[in-house]
C-alpha cells in the first residue's frame, strides 16, 4: 500500500465552509487542514457474505468522499472467498483478521504503521467498538447505527452475551464520551443519549436511498408481502411467518417471499414443511439487486419483524419503489417509517391483524405507497454522506484548534 505525505499538523488555510457547503467543499476544507488519508474501520466488508445495511452506508459515503478526493482505506475482517486487499469505488479494501481478532489486530497495525500513515479515522462500531479513544490522538468520529440491547441473547451464549451489554452499555460509553458520534436515526440518538453520550456530540444522520429503486411494472395480481435481509435472528422471520398466517386467515391467497439466506434459513423451511406452507410461503434465497427491485415493485407491503435495527433499510427501499411497509414498532422504524403516513407500525402480537387490516384495504395502501414514495425522494445518499462527513470536517476543526492551541503555548 502507498503511503501519502503526511501534511504538517496545522494549516494555515482558513476553515471557510458554511451550510450550503458540499461533498467536495468540506472534503477539500478537510484536507487544507492537513487530513488527506483517512481510514475507516469496520467490521465486515460489502462483499462479505453477511454484510447488511451497515456495509452498504460505508461503501455508499467512501466513494463519495474518495471522488471528492479523499484518499480511503477501508479495514475490515477477512472474508470468506475474497483477496486481503483490493480496490473498489475508488478506495482500498484491507480484509484481515478473524471476526474477532480483527479488532485486536487493527489496533496493532493502527500504531505500528502497518497500515500506512493515516489522518484521520472513521471507526464503525457495530456491536463490539473499536475502542479508538484508546489509541488513536488524530481526529476522529465514530458511527454507531444501533443499540444491540436484547440482539446479544440472539447471537451469543449467556455468558458471552453478558459480557457484550457490559461493553456496550457500561464500559466503552464514558470512553466515547468526547468522541463525535454518528447514528442514523432520532431514535438511536436517544438511545445513546441514555447511555451517557454528550447530547452535542451525537448526531442523527439519516440514511439514504438508492436512485436505482423505483416504481415501475405492476403488482402481483394476489396479496404478496416481501420481506427481506440476512436470514439471522434479530429479524425474528418466523415471527413474520406466524404474522403472515394469521393474516392469511382473513386475506386469501397471501404470499409471504423472505428474500435473502443465513442461519434461520432451516428454521423457515422446517416451519413452512410443518404446517404445509410451502405452497404460499417461498424463501428465493440471494437475488440480485434488479431482482430485488422488481420484488419490491410487485409487493402490497414490505414487512419486517425485526427486535432491533439501525435504520431498515429494506423498508426505505421498498417505499422509493412505492411500496409501503408494515414493521415492528421499534425505535429505528419510527425513523424509517412515518407510521399512519408511509407505512404502519405494530407491536409483535399485533403484526398478523396489521398486515390483514392494510392488505385489505386498497385505498389505504395507495395512499401509504404514495406518501412512501415521495418521502423516500428526500432520503439522499449524497446527503447522508455529506452529513457524515460534516461531522468529521468539525472533529478535524477542533482538533486542529487544540493543536494551535497546544503549538501556541509551546516556548
Amino acid at each position: 500500500m502507498v503511503a501519502s505525505a503526511s501534511p504538517s499538523p496545522v494549516s494555515s488555510r482558513p476553515v471557510t465552509v458554511g451550510s450550503s457547503a458540499t461533498i467536495a467543499d468540506l472534503a477539500a476544507d478537510v484536507v487544507g487542514m492537513g487530513v488527506r488519508r483517512v481510514h475507516v474501520l469496520a467490521w465486515r466488508d460489502l462483499e462479505d457474505e453477511d454484510a447488511g445495511g451497515s456495509e452498504v452506508h460505508a461503501d455508499e459515503f467512501m466513494r463519495r468522499w474518495a471522488e471528492a478526493g479523499l484518499d480511503i482505506v477501508h479495514r475490515t475482517s477477512a472474508a470468506r472467498g475474497l483477496p486481503a486487499t483490493t480496490r473498489r469505488n475508488g478506495y482500498a479494501v484491507v480484509r484481515r483478521g478473524s471476526r474477532y481478532s480483527v479488532f485486536g489486530r487493527t489496533a496493532v497495525a493502527e500504531l505500528s504503521g502497518r497500515m500506512g500513515p493515516s489522518d484521520g479515522l472513521v471507526e464503525v462500531w457495530n456491536g463490539v467498538p473499536w475502542f479508538s479513544p484508546v489509541w488513536y490522538r488524530k481526529p476522529r468520529i465514530t458511527i454507531l447505527h444501533h443499540i444491540h440491547g436484547p440482539m446479544w441473547d440472539q447471537i451469543m451464549p449467556a455468558p458471552l452475551a453478558g459480557a457484550g451489554r457490559f461493553v456496550e452499555a457500561r464500559l466503552a460509553p464514558p470512553l466515547y464520551r468526547r468522541t463525535q458520534v454518528v447514528t442514523p436515526s432520532e431514535a438511536t440518538r436517544q438511545e445513546l443519549l441514555g447511555l451517557g453520550l454528550r447530547p452535542e456530540r451525537v448526531t442523527a444522520v439519516d440514511n439514504g436511498v438508492d436512485e436505482f429503486f423505483t416504481p415501475g411494472g405492476e403488482r402481483a395480481a394476489e396479496p404478496l408481502v416481501v420481506a427481506a435481509g440476512r436470514l439471522a435472528p434479530v429479524k425474528r422471520f418466523v415471527l413474520l411467518a406466524d404474522a403472515a398466517a394469521e393474516a392469511r386467515r382473513t386475506v386469501p391467497g397471501l404470499r409471504l417471499r423472505i428474500i435473502g439466506d443465513g442461519p434461520v434459513r432451516a428454521e423457515l423451511i422446517k416451519w413452512a414443511t410443518d404446517r404445509e406452507a410451502t405452497d404460499w410461503l417461498e424463501l428465493p434465497g440471494h437475488i440480485t439487486r434488479a431482482e430485488l427491485r422488481d420484488e419490491y415493485r410487485r409487493a402490497w407491503v414490505v414487512a419486517s419483524a425485526s427486535l432491533a435495527e439501525g435504520w431498515g433499510l429494506t423498508l426505505t427501499e421498498a417505499a422509493a419503489c412505492a411500496t409501503p411497509a408494515v414493521a415492528t414498532d421499534i425505535p429505528a422504524h419510527r425513523c424509517s417509517v412515518v407510521d399512519g403516513v408511509t407505512g404502519v407500525l405494530a407491536p409483535p402480537e399485533r403484526l398478523g391483524a396489521t398486515l390483514a387490516d392494510v392488505l385489505g384495504d386498497p385505498d389505504r395502501r395507495e395512499r401509504l405507497g404514495a406518501a412512501a414514495v415521495a418521502r423516500a425522494h428526500t432520503l439522499t445518499w449524497d446527503a447522508s454522506a455529506l452529513g457524515v462527513l460534516r461531522v468529521l470536517h468539525g472533529a478535524v476543526t477542533a482538533h486542529r484548534r487544540t493543536a494551535g492551541s497546544r503549538y501556541a503555548a509551546e516556548p
